[in-house]
């Protein structure tokens, strides 16, 4: 295949590209048509090993992390630059990899760029601060200084974005990383390993592992010589790295995905709020921890919502993300369609209604994927698992509420806090609701925006930390005091004659 010709199928480790300790490799599967892209090496907790002490050393040594800020700026602006220059191949790299829509693939692109830019303006802008002392005769300073080893975990479903709000900061502030992209789509994030050894770090700064987080990850949130571990993913995965991580007191930085709502009031705009709550839904065949899979509706206007949603839903396009006229690409693999799958059987089980979808589709040239109906599920209330789970999917649900008290308390009615959505003509309810909501974004009339100078992440179970704005510069950084004595003389505390 000539898009992955010349890609690089090994892991990046102290300044080399290295193949597996033992040799072993993983068949990259197209969730289109389950074609094999290409086979690349899959790690060992032998390489990961190496690549926290490549990590360790480089940092310790200090080459890159004692350099200026300026200097740091200027080496993650050249990754951007190069991000830029190479779009339209790594868009295609995306496409193949994920399923998703060539469109989609561009944006993202564009997104990474300006999270590196973004990121690569802030490196040289703390100086420290100096503070007032109470104590005479000295001065104090505060300053910030990288946290020093970060393991990185990414997700498959943004597989280069998500990696770009980890290794951006991190390389800002002057960490040494050791980045784990998904086994199932690590494509991206081997090129961008590629045009980053172009761009030139000192050995050790930058390795990339790969393979299967069961085989290798627990090393990753375990090693004594890790400082941080920032994981997106699972919850039940983000548990088992705090637990993990406890065992050093190593920072974590997790976000663990949502259960997100979307309450539309009975004086919302109709077409804008159907037309948002199905991008919020349904954007990348649901693939998204922020997706509004919770649609929380007045319960006058209900009956209409679910109608117009549905009609909206059966002219949606379904196919290759290569296609110009595709709007809903495959799920990512056998396995996590099956799970989808298993979620709608549940809400049957439960006595929800499936409105429209819930199964594979019927035509002739989506038999090879792992396609899967944009769902709408009905007569929902929130003590279904369908309601409260995770479920990834092209599939979203309906509860209807009376007042703004009951919109609030089902929509806090999670475990997760991520995200959520509203939607009213009244902008004073919109911020009363805003303000009760227990997640870390909130959107009025609008679902899914976000750039890089606004912070990322959740309450609750969604995760500890934030990723994007200075708050996720800050997870990178150690907060030193330095106090200078200006006239040292003997206190005589001890042993006065």
């Amino acid at each position: 295949m000539e898009l992955v010709k010349n890609l690089s199928r090994r892991q990046f480790i102290d300044g080399e590209w290295v193949e597996s300790s033992n040799k072993a490799t993983r068949k990259i599967i197209n969730p289109y048509n389950q074609e094999v892209i290409v086979e690349v090496a899959e790690g060992t907790t032998e390489d990961v090993e190496r690549a926290i002490l490549a990590a360790r050393r480089s940092f310790d040594d200090g080459e890159y992390a004692n350099e200026t800020g300026e200097v740091k700026g200027q080496k993650v602006r050249a990754v951007a630059d190069k991000i830029k220059e190479h779009r339209e191949e790594l868009a295609k790299l995306e496409t193949l990899d994920t399923g998703k829509t060539l469109e989609e693939s561009y944006a993202d692109m564009d997104d990474i760029h300006n999270v590196f830019m973004y990121f690569a303006g802030l490196a040289d802008k703390d100086g420290g601060e100096l503070v007032n002392s109470p104590i005479p005769n000295t001065e104090s300073k505060i300053v910030k200084e990288p946290i020093g080893v970060v393991t990185q975990i990414t997700p498959w479903n943004y597989p280069l974005l998500q990696a770009s709000w980890k290794i951006a900061p991190a390389l800002a502030t002057g960490c040494s990383i050791v980045m784990k992209p998904s086994e199932i789509t690590p494509l991206t994030t081997i090129r961008v390993f590629e045009l980053m050894e172009e761009v030139g770090f000192p050995k050790g700064v930058i390795n990339l592992v790969l393979g299967a987080g069961a085989d290798i990850g627990d090393i990753m949130s375990t090693h004594k010589d890790v400082d941080l571990v920032s994981f997106t993913g699972g919850l039940q995965t983000g548990k088992r790295i705090m637990r993990q991580a406890a065992d050093h007191v190593t920072n974590i930085a997790l976000e663990l995905g949502g259960k997100n709502p979307n309450i539309i009031f009975d004086d919302a705009d109709f077409e804008v709020a159907v037309d948002q709550a199905l991008n919020g839904g349904l954007f990348h065949a649901g693939q998204v921890c922020s997706a509004g899979s919770r649609i929380i509706v007045h319960n006058d206007i209900k009956a209409d919502f679910e109608k117009a949603l549905i009609d909206r839903i059966h002219n949606i396009k379904m196919g290759d993300g290569f296609e110009s006229s595709t709007e809903l690409g495959p799920l990512i693999s056998k396995e996590h369609r099956d799970k989808v799958e298993g979620y709608v059987e549940i809400a049957k089980e439960e006595g929800a209604t499936i409105a429209v979808g819930g199964k594979r589709p019927e035509r002739e040239d989506l038999q090879d994927g792992f396609f899967f109906e944009p769902t709408v599920i009905t007569d929902c209330d929130t003590s279904m698992r369908i309601v409260q789970e995770e479920v990834f999917g092209p599939v979203v649900t309906i509860e209807g509420f009376d007042t703004e008290e009951e919109a609030v308390r089902l929509a806090n009615d999670s475990i997760y806090g991520l995200a959520g959505g509203v939607f009213t003509t009244d902008i004073n309810k919109a911020n009363r609701v805003a303000k009760k909501l227990r997640m870390g974004t909130v959107w009025i009339n609008d679902f899914h925006p976000y750039f890089a100078q606004a912070p990322w992440g959740g309450y609750k179970q969604s995760g500890i930390g934030r990723e994007l704005g200075h708050h996720g510069l800050e997870e990178y950084l150690e907060t030193k005091h330095i106090l200078t004595n200006t006239q040292s003389e003997p206190v005589h505390w001890f042993g006065k004659q």
